[in-house]
């Protein structure tokens, strides 16, 4: 069963190398918020990015989607900055959709829960770590 301890910098770096599409959950439009500037890194590290958020039409120069389930197109891995609770649901709409491999509670986020069902449902799952930072030190060294 894919599991992991997240300080396993091998699993952590087959995430980066598999991943091309990542779902942003709560990507901000402010430039001074954590998930604009993660957004921005990821996207200039050659990751396509999908914003999902509750308003705006596009930001960093993407479509942005009101919802996970909204997507049309194939998603790797979901980058969530959204409070820990609603990461139950999002769980939920990342098994339904059947395409999400990567499953990632940002710096801050810990749900036991949805941690643990993310793995049940097949997924590869992180909590409580930033995907910029460990990008950074697993590439930019």
């Amino acid at each position: 069963m894919p599991t992991i301890n997240t300080n396993d910098d091998k699993k952590l770096r087959e995430i980066f190398d598999n991943a091309k599409t990542i779902a942003i959950i709560g990507l901000s439009p402010d430039e001074s918020k954590a998930s604009n500037m993660v957004a921005k890194y990821l996207k200039s590290k050659g990751y396509k990015i999908v914003p999902v958020y509750p308003k705006e039409d596009t930001i960093l120069g993407e479509k942005v989607y009101r919802s996970l389930e909204e997507i049309d197109e194939k998603v790797d891995m979901v980058d969530m900055f959204r409070k820990p609770s609603f990461a139950n649901e999002l769980v939920e709409v990342a098994k339904r959709r059947g395409d999400i491999k990567y499953f990632w509670l940002q710096l801050g986020i810990v749900n036991d829960e949805a941690f643990k069902k993310a793995v049940e449902y097949g997924m590869v799952a992180v909590q409580n770590k930033c995907t910029k930072l460990e990008h950074k030190r697993l590439f930019d060294g």
